[in-house]
């Protein structure tokens, strides 16, 4: 009788064993965000102060020779600019070509602590005086284009007359186009040119003022 042996061809088999691989004790574990360095935590504030610094810098530089920020406080300059307009006012054009006459500049009052937009209306050595309605310079009557006469008209007395004032050679009279409203050089008297900051601006609100005033 023949019987099936079970080991039969089983003792022939070759079993293979592999070694497993060395775990890896560095390698991320998931759902845990491993610590950043000290050393890269300080080169990102390092990096931060110098991006700072640098947009500081642009700003200084902005500000101080191209163009400079402006928001027009009072009616004193109605209707050319109005009560909260906010905008630009040309440092970079005042410095390579000064003021010229109806120029719109800013001055500076009280160690530069507060500023008045006014328009130049009397240059360096003129005379200027108002009689009967009449801008005079050097005793020749001034026309002023700038002023409209739909809002002027409606006062008995737009300009008050003043006394002939003589400017020095870094003195400038300068007037707001309202009038009524203003406080200029006829309080204040002649501004010189060391106050003088900037001219011109370029009005970016409101929307309907948008553009230029005597760039």
């Amino acid at each position: 009788m023949e019987m099936n042996d079970n080991r039969t061809g089983q003792e022939d088999m070759k079993y293979e064993t592999r070694a497993l691989p060395e775990p890896d004790l560095h390698a991320p574990v998931p759902g845990i965000k491993k610590p950043e360095p000290k050393g890269n935590f300080v080169l990102a504030i390092l990096d931060f102060v110098k991006t700072l610094l640098i947009s500081f810098g642009i700003v200084f530089i902005l500000w101080t020779y191209i163009v400079k920020p402006v928001q027009v406080e009072g009616n004193s300059m109605y209707p050319s600019l109005q009560d909260g307009s906010i905008g630009f006012s040309n440092v970079l054009g005042y410095k390579l070509g000064g003021l010229d006459r109806f120029d719109i500049s800013i001055i500076y009052l009280d160690g530069g602590n507060k500023y008045l937009v006014k328009r130049v209306i009397g240059m360096p050595g003129e005379t200027v005086s108002y009689k009967d309605g009449s801008l005079y310079i050097n005793g020749e009557v001034m026309e002023e284009p700038f002023l409209e006469t739909s809002y002027t008209s409606g006062f008995d007395v737009f300009t008050e007359d003043f006394e002939e004032v003589t400017l020095g050679p870094d003195e400038y009279f300068c007037m707001g186009d309202n009038r009524p409203y203003s406080r200029d050089s006829r309080y204040y008297g002649p501004f010189t040119k060391s106050q003088m900051s900037s001219k011109g601006v370029f009005v970016v609100l409101p929307l309907q003022q948008f553009g230029v005033k005597s760039w």
